[in-house]
């Protein structure tokens, strides 16, 4: 068995890797559940899992490896991690957006940043505020970070105007 990837993110759920893997492989393009695993009658002292209950749950998203384990409620996500999406456009912005904000926490939303419904950080970002953030004339650069740090979802057109002057 030939090794594809020496490193994929491995994300820790209570109970919901199966169904977490399932939002996500729904939302982004070119994506698919590859493997489900299932706890062995073995370690129940220790896990205290059902037996074949799922473990862990491989997954695709946009052809990025991740695996999902239902390690139980010991572990939560925080901001620490985040999952960065870089998008195209605004309508990409958007759709990422809108799907991973669902039911997710709205306090948790700033330049870029949200949490989604399981508790997972994402920032959802156009690859041009990179290129804007990055620009040689810091001018054009604090005009950007201003206007960004004033937005929830990033609004391409309100960054290009600050960056324009």
């Amino acid at each position: 068995m030939q090794l594809q990837q020496k490193i994929i993110p491995c994300l820790w759920f209570d109970d919901q890797a199966k169904a977490a893997a399932e939002y996500y492989v729904g939302i982004f393009p070119s994506s698919r559940i590859t493997h489900i695993s299932r706890y062995p009658d073995a370690g129940q002292e220790i896990h205290g899992k059902p037996p074949g209950s799922v473990l862990t749950v491989s997954f695709e998203l946009d052809g990025c490896p991740f695996t999902a384990l239902n390690g139980g409620p010991h572990f939560r996500f925080n901001e620490a991690i985040s999952l960065q999406v870089i998008c195209q456009d605004q309508a990409e912005v958007d759709h990422y957006w809108s799907a991973l904000a669902a039911g997710g926490d709205p306090a948790a939303q700033q330049c870029g940043w949200l949490k989604d419904r399981f508790g997972l950080s994402w920032q959802v970002f156009p690859d041009e505020l990179t290129h804007m953030l990055d620009d040689p004339d810091p001018d054009k650069a604090n005009r950007v970070m201003e206007v960004m740090l004033q937005q929830k979802k990033i609004q391409l057109d309100a960054l290009q105007r600050a960056y324009a002057g």
